[in-house]
């Protein structure tokens, strides 16, 4: 039998977690703290509502994805999982590493599963260009970027760092497979005393840097995660269209009688399956609940991410 998942928070991306689990035969209910809005999705997608106090002790739900707003995360998905149910919580898994941590210890102690929404892990352009490195087509990688970019969404407790930054920092450390040594931020606050603008400086074992800038106060919009090996380089841009969300350089450089040389070439687009990354974030959640295998995205994982973002953060007066 599938398992029956409830979402917790219908919100801008709580509906968008209903609308995939229903689509993929899951939804069993469906909870806020505003009472008329969960009937009314409960009304539109055939399900349930029930209150958040309610939603614990229902014998008949077997997990819970957490779509609410961060600083309730860690309590929240620690109530579920005492209470014997897995979770799927939203980024980021809590405010602080110490929350993040109290949640994982649940998790451990009670054996449920905890998977972190870092959405873009299972994004298809993503995942080639992960099997690319793996199979060490770009060589030795000695730096990554990225840029994530726009104009809002505006919040009154998350900065642009904490709203934008997690995606990227789970595809970072995804593709170097250990955390960075040494985390340097510097932020721009021109609305009030959160950072609009963002940057981030990491080096990590082995000489390999890293530099992340996040805005929402941008006129233009850019989705970018640049990779730069010793043999080649791929960008992952995701406001490219399908056939161009993937592109690899293979610009050459070398050192000739004392002076650098180098070549350019075109990008080569590598084909990209079509998919939605929520439908297959979702789809993982699944078949993690039904085969107890550890998510691809970890509460240890979103740890480290809390961890960069912590250590990166600046502080406006």
């Amino acid at each position: 039998m599938k398992p029956r998942i409830a979402v917790l928070g219908c919100g801008y991306w709580g509906s968008n977690h209903i609308r995939t689990l229903k689509s993929l035969g899951v939804l069993a209910a469906v909870s806020d703290a505003n009472e008329a809005r969960a009937e009314g999705f409960a009304s539109e997608h055939d399900c349930v509502a029930i209150s958040p106090e309610a939603l614990f002790e229902h014998d008949d739900i077997d997990a819970i994805v957490l779509a609410l707003p961060p600083q309730y995360h860690a309590e929240y998905a620690i109530r579920a999982m005492q209470a014997g149910k897995d979770v799927l919580v939203e980024k980021p898994i809590a405010l602080t590493v110490d929350d993040a941590e109290r949640a994982v210890a649940v998790a451990r102690e009670t054996g449920r599963i905890i998977m972190v929404g870092h959405v873009l892990r299972f994004h298809p352009a993503f995942e080639k260009l992960k099997e690319l490195i793996d199979k060490g087509d770009l060589g030795e990688i000695r730096y990554i970027h990225s840029h994530r970019l726009g104009l809002g969404k505006f919040h009154t407790e998350n900065d642009a760092l904490w709203d934008l930054a997690p995606h990227d920092l789970s595809m970072i450390l995804a593709l170097t497979g250990v955390a960075p040594e040494e985390v340097r931020g510097e932020g721009a606050a021109l609305l009030d005393h959160l950072s609009d603008f963002a940057h981030l400086h990491m080096r990590f074992p082995g000489g390999l840097r890293s530099h992340l800038f996040t805005s929402r106060l941008n006129p233009y919009r850019e989705r970018r995660l640049t990779v730069v090996g010793d043999k080649a380089m791929a960008v992952f841009d995701d406001v490219e269209p399908w056939g161009r969300k993937l592109a690899v350089y293979r610009h050459a450089v070398w050192h000739d009688s004392g002076h650098w040389a180098f070549t350019t070439n075109e990008p080569t687009y590598v084909d990209v399956e079509e998919g939605m990354p929520l439908t297959r974030e979702l789809q993982h959640f699944i078949d993690c609940i039904e085969t107890r295998k550890e998510p691809r995205t970890t509460g240890e994982e979103a740890i480290e991410v809390l961890r960069i973002l912590t250590a990166g953060s600046v502080t406006h007066g």
